[in-house]
């Protein structure tokens, strides 16, 4: 089986060809650049430098969300395409399950946090056993305080990564009571090599769909829905209160 695997739901973006248990190519990037400048390009170069046929993939495996949604609809529409243009299926992969399965055979529980803004992370629970990714918890967005309450009432050791990390760092080491640790730099971010080879795993138990089925999944409304959410919520008050003088 031969996946090409998309990511692009936070800073880094990435891209990776797997065949079988081996790892063709991946290409990496987390430095000051969109992913609409580095998504196709990279691919490009990946598909260059293993002389790779993208009519030859089985599957095209894309990091479905949660997180930045501009990155996700990047990621999504690119992913979109090529499985039009290929009539290849895909293979969305949530983000925090992607994230957990880089420290593959880690022992407790394995808390992804992705920056959500307003004191708030995209998360989820995860362990392994018997050499297979289990969630204790589906991925959600929550406030972070709630999160290591829950991690305390727990009582396991927890190894963290994400982008998450840098921001809430100093509030994991006040407030977790239970032993934790961070992941190291080459497995604490996203990579589309963990998401190509937990695509492999859905494949088998027959999780995909059609490209033009496929949506992100961003676990909440964007902050300008929120906005004219709430912008017509008072243009409702206003008008019943005219017609009310009426």
């Amino acid at each position: 089986m031969k996946i090409l695997a998309l990511d692009s739901s936070g800073m880094v973006a990435s891209v990776a060809v797997a065949e079988d248990d081996t790892l063709l190519a991946e290409y990496t990037v987390n430095y000051k650049k969109t992913h609409s400048q580095t998504l196709l390009p990279m691919l490009d170069e990946i598909t260059k430098m293993t002389e790779l046929d993208l009519n030859t993939v089985d599957a095209i495996a894309v990091a479905a969300g949660p997180g930045s949604f501009t990155g996700l609809r990047i990621g999504s529409a690119t992913a979109k395409g090529l499985g039009l243009a290929l009539k290849k299926p895909l293979v969305p992969v949530p983000t925090t399950e992607a994230l957990a399965y880089n420290l593959y055979d880690a022992r407790g529980i394995i808390c992804p946090i992705m920056d959500a803004r307003r004191s708030q992370v995209y998360t989820g629970l995860y362990r392994f056993e018997d050499h297979k990714l289990v969630t204790i918890k589906k991925q959600w967005a929550g406030a972070a305080a709630d999160l290591l309450d829950e991690l305390n009432e727990m009582g396991e050791n927890v190894t963290f990564l994400g982008d998450g990390v840098s921001v809430y760092k100093g509030k994991i080491e006040a407030a977790l009571k239970v032993p934790f640790s961070f992941a190291p730099a080459h497995v604490n971010r996203q990579r589309a090599s963990a998401v190509a080879a937990l695509g492999m795993e859905y494949v088998k138990a027959g999780k995909v769909l059609s490209a033009a089925e496929h949506r992100p999944d961003y676990l909440r409304v964007s902050q300008a829905e929120r906005e004219r959410a709430k912008k017509e919520l008072l243009l409702g008050d206003t008008s019943k209160k005219q017609e009310e003088n009426v």
